[in-house]
């Protein structure tokens, strides 16, 4: 009903919400960068990074800092990763096949890997890490070997940090400002925005398609010389006629996304911390994140109350997922409580939003059912699909962002550039998520 799907905002209780914690990163384009600065103005602010992660029951900063990983971190913890690393410089360790458990064990070490990645890991895919492929921790993981983890720990140190190092760009009215902005700008150019849509068919139309979709209670259609997609690339072959063949519906539906439930609790107090975000990466804790919007955007406003988003990871078939909204907020209310955060009052609302395609999960294997519908979804005439769902990616906002302008650079004079784009799509696969 209003543009910006996942990096979309919506307003509650005074609130100006996000569908879960967003961030625009430094490594954005710099010529994307400029032109969203362009678009929001002073509205876009220039923010640090100020997180915290329950490690083995102890609260470290995040980003890491040197200092407070000295002071606060659990003493096992810091001496088997020492311990872990030493081993790795002198003997030097080599992955026992190709899994997600396998790379980052040979590359951090088991300590890592046990208290913090393998049951976060569990907890955001579903899956143990050993199901899951290298690709996922390649992709997934930025700090996948002590050098790297060491890098990111040195580069919050004054002298050492590299421009825009643990910082963010935010805007002063929700991360959907951004879709929002560009959604004017596009309305201004000409640009025909129709939304409260539901896409239910595309029909090969001469050299273009025909789109059918359902507005409320009246079916509709048009023709279209493309079809630029960012739904789930499992979907399309269920809408698109000529129908795919039964090989390429069958592997788009053993390919598996991760859902999401997100539960807003309104807390009769103007702040409940001074964090932006909590990480929880331990399996007794089942929420994975609680962020404060207030604090990303240093909102004052309303006074009186604030908002605690968390983010609960589960499958469609889950218990949680049909779980009323007063039961969910209990169930967050309980994980504060069990992380020594307890909230200072019970909440005075509980709302939840549901995402069914939060993440894309690579199981081991996962390329043999992936790139058959890839090829058979590039192959489509006139038809592009794109973004984390429409091309199965790991990606942040700065990386989708990337991949729109992409597209934009492709078309030139209503004639898409498939070799340019090919190559564009070789550029993506070497995307790593920034934590």
């Amino acid at each position: 009903s209003v543009v910006g799907g996942n990096a979309g905002s919506f307003e509650w209780q005074g609130h100006f919400l996000d569908f879960g914690s967003h961030r625009l990163h430094p490594a954005t384009d710099p010529a994307i960068l400029a032109e969203i600065r362009a678009l929001l103005g002073s509205e876009l602010l220039d923010r640090p990074r100020h997180g915290r992660i329950r490690l083995r029951g102890r609260w470290i900063h995040f980003p890491l800092k040197p200092v407070d990983l000295v002071l606060r971190a659990d003493k096992a913890f810091a001496a088997g990763t020492v311990l872990d690393m030493a081993r790795k410089a002198t003997r030097g360790t080599r992955a026992h096949g190709e899994t997600f458990a396998s790379v980052l064990e040979a590359n951090l070490g088991p300590t890592i890997c046990r208290d913090f990645y393998f049951p976060y890991a569990v907890k955001i895919w579903g899956h143990g890490p050993e199901e899951l492929s290298a690709i996922q921790a390649r992709r997934r993981v930025a700090a996948g070997s002590f050098g790297k983890l060491i890098k990111k720990i040195l580069g919050s140190v004054p002298g050492l940090k590299k421009p825009g190092a643990g910082r963010f760009y935010y805007p002063r009215r929700g991360f959907g400002a951004i879709t929002e902005a560009y959604a004017r700008a596009a309305q201004e150019s000409g640009a025909d925005l129709r939304l409260g849509c539901r896409v239910t068919g595309l029909r090969r139309d001469g050299d273009g398609w025909m789109v059918s979709a359902l507005q409320g209670n009246e079916m509709t259609t048009m023709h279209t010389d493309m079809v630029w997609s960012t739904l789930p690339v499992t979907l399309l072959p269920r809408i698109v006629e000529p129908a795919a063949p039964e090989a390429i519906r069958q592997s788009a539906e053993s390919m598996r996304f991760r859902s999401m439930i997100l539960v807003y609790l309104l807390v009769p107090r103007g702040q409940f911390t001074e964090f932006d975000a909590h990480y929880f990466p331990g399996a007794d804790i089942p929420i994975t994140r609680l962020s404060e919007p207030k604090n990303y955007a240093v909102r004052s406003e309303p006074r009186g109350s604030t908002v605690l988003c968390a983010e609960l990871p589960c499958s469609t078939s889950d218990d949680w997922w049909t779980m009323s909204d007063a039961d969910l907020g209990h169930v967050v209310g309980q994980s504060l409580k069990q992380a020594g955060i307890p909230l200072p009052a019970p909440p005075s609302a509980v709302l939840t939003r549901r995402l069914t395609h939060a993440y894309p999960i690579y199981l081991n294997g996962y390329e043999a059912a992936f790139e058959p519908v890839d090829a058979w979804a590039s192959g489509l005439p006139n038809l592009l699909s794109y973004g984390r769902q429409g091309l199965f990616a790991h990606d942040n906002t700065h990386h989708a962002l990337a991949m729109a302008y992409a597209a934009a650079d492709c078309l030139r004079d209503g004639v898409f550039d498939t070799a340019r784009w090919a190559d564009y799509r070789r550029e993506f696969e070497s995307h790593v998520v920034e934590d």
